[in-house]
C-alpha cells in the first residue's frame, strides 16, 4: 500500500471515531507530520510503532495529552490492533513477567534512571504517585496532602510499626515519621532509589531495605503501598495480598494505591510496556477484588483518576523546566520518550481509561465503623 493510500486510511479512521483529530492540523492537538514513514509503523506497530516514531521524529504535536484524551476518548486505539498488542496480550496471560527474579528489571531501567532527573521532575517532597489535588494550588501542596490523607486513612498513631510497599527515594516513610511519630520499614527493588532514601531519612526511625516484598518478614500495624502494585502482576497478585494479611495484626490497616483499568485481562499498552515500565501491568477492579477475597475486607475505595492528569502536566512542566540543566546527561530521544510518556498518561487518565485507586484494607474488619475520609 502506498504512502497516500496508508495516510487517507489513517485519516478515515480519525474520522469515522469522530474524535476531531486532523493529520496536519492547525490545532495544538493536531499531529503534524515530518517522515511519510509514520503511516506504516503506526499500522504494523500499533501504540508501539506510534511512540517509537514520535522519539524518532516522524512527527510532532503542541498538545500531546489533548491529542491522546481525544484519540482514547474516541476508542481510536481499538482500529490499530498489531501484533505487538497480541503479544502482550499472551505474555501477560501465559507468563509471570513479575517473578522475583524478573521483578528487579523496572528497578534498573526506569527507577534507577537517574536521581537528579526525579527530583527535578517529582520535586518536593520526592514522591513518585498521584498528587491529592481537592484543596491543593501547588505540586508539593497536593503531594503533602495525599500523604496526610493517607496518614488519615491509616488513623496513624505515634508508636506504629508502618511498612512502606515500594517506598521511592524515602519522602512517604520521612513523613510518617516526622508527623505521626512512626517507625518506618521501606523496601524498594531500586538500589539507587534506595541509596537516595537511606541520606534522605538519616536521623529518623526509618529503615530501609533493597528487597523484594515477597521477602519481608515481622509484623506491622499499618502498611501502605502507593503506586507499586502496578509491578506486581495478575499472577501474584493474591500472594501479595496474603503477605498483606500476615504482615498485619488483626486490628491493622493497609493501603494500597494502584492505577488501574477498565478491563480484565486488557493487554499493558506495548509502548509503556517496552520503554518505561517493563514487566508491569495495571490491575482491573475485579482482579484486585478477587485477589482480597477471603484475605481482607475492604474498608473504603477512593477514586482520584482525575487528580492523575493534573499531577502528570506538572512533572512534565517540571522536567522541561529542567531540561537545559539535565540535557547534558540525557540525550534529546530520552528527553522526547519522557515528554511522551507524561503526557500521552495524562491524556489516558483525562479520557478516564485509567483510573486511580486508594483501597483501605483490614484483615478482619474494623471493630468500629470505618471512617472514609476525604
Amino acid at each position: 500500500m502506498n504512502t497516500k493510500r496508508l495516510r487517507d486510511r489513517i485519516q478515515r479512521v480519525l474520522q469515522d471515531q469522530d474524535c476531531d483529530v486532523v493529520l496536519d492540523g492547525s490545532r495544538p492537538w493536531d499531529p503534524r507530520i515530518r517522515r511519510e514513514r509514520l503511516f506504516s509503523r503506526v499500522l504494523r506497530g500499533g501504540s508501539l510503532g506510534l511512540g517509537d516514531a514520535y522519539v524518532d521524529g516522524d512527527w510532532e504535536c503542541d498538545r500531546l495529552d489533548e491529542l491522546f484524551h481525544r484519540l482514547l476518548r474516541a476508542n481510536v486505539d481499538h482500529r490499530f490492533r498489531s501484533l505487538p498488542l497480541l503479544v502482550e496480550a499472551v505474555r501477560a496471560r501465559l507468563l509471570n513477567p513479575q517473578r522475583p527474579s524478573r521483578a528487579g528489571e523496572v528497578g534498573r531501567r526506569h527507577y534507577d534512571a537517574g536521581n537528579d532527573l526525579f527530583e527535578a521532575m517529582l520535586g518536593n517532597p520526592r514522591v513518585y504517585s498521584c498528587a491529592y489535588w481537592r484543596r491543593a494550588s501547588s505540586l508539593e501542596e497536593a503531594q503533602d496532602a495525599k500523604l496526610a490523607i493517607v496518614g488519615e486513612k491509616l488513623d496513624l498513631k505515634p508508636g506504629m510499626r508502618v511498612l512502606d510497599f515500594g517506598c521511592g527515594w524515602g519522602d512517604t516513610a520521612r513523613f510518617v515519621a516526622e508527623h505521626y511519630q512512626c517507625e518506618v520499614v521501606g523496601v524498594t527493588i531500586s538500589a539507587a532509589q534506595a541509596r537516595e532514601a537511606r541520606q534522605r531519612c538519616r536521623g529518623l526511625p526509618v529503615d530501609i531495605r533493597l528487597q523484594d516484598y515477597r521477602d519481608v518478614t515481622g509484623r506491622f500495624d499499618r502498611i501502605l503501598s502507593l503506586g507499586m502494585f502496578e509491578h506486581v502482576g495478575p499472577r501474584n497478585h493474591r500472594h501479595f495480598m496474603r503477605r498483606v494479611r500476615d504482615l498485619l495484626p488483626p486490628d491493622g490497616l493497609a493501603i494500597v494505591q494502584t492505577i488501574g483499568t477498565l478491563r480484565t485481562g486488557s493487554a499493558p499498552d506495548p509502548w509503556i510496556a517496552h520503554r518505561i515500565f517493563p514487566n508491569s501491568k495495571l490491575p482491573s477492579a475485579v482482579q484486585i477484588a478477587r485477589a482480597a477475597e477471603g484475605l481482607l475486607i475492604a474498608e473504603d475505595w477512593h477514586n482520584l483518576g482525575p487528580d492523575y492528569d493534573t499531577t502528570l502536566l506538572h512533572w512534565h512542566e517540571n522536567l522541561e523546566r529542567a531540561w537545559p540543566e539535565l540535557a547534558g546527561r540525557y540525550d534529546e530521544r530520552f528527553h522526547r520518550t519522557w515528554r511522551y510518556y507524561l503526557l500521552s498518561c495524562a491524556g489516558s487518565f483525562r479520557a478516564r481509561r485509567n483510573q486511580l485507586w486508594q483501597i483501605v484494607f483490614s484483615p478482619e474488619g474494623t471493630r468500629r465503623h470505618y471512617r472514609s475520609v476525604r
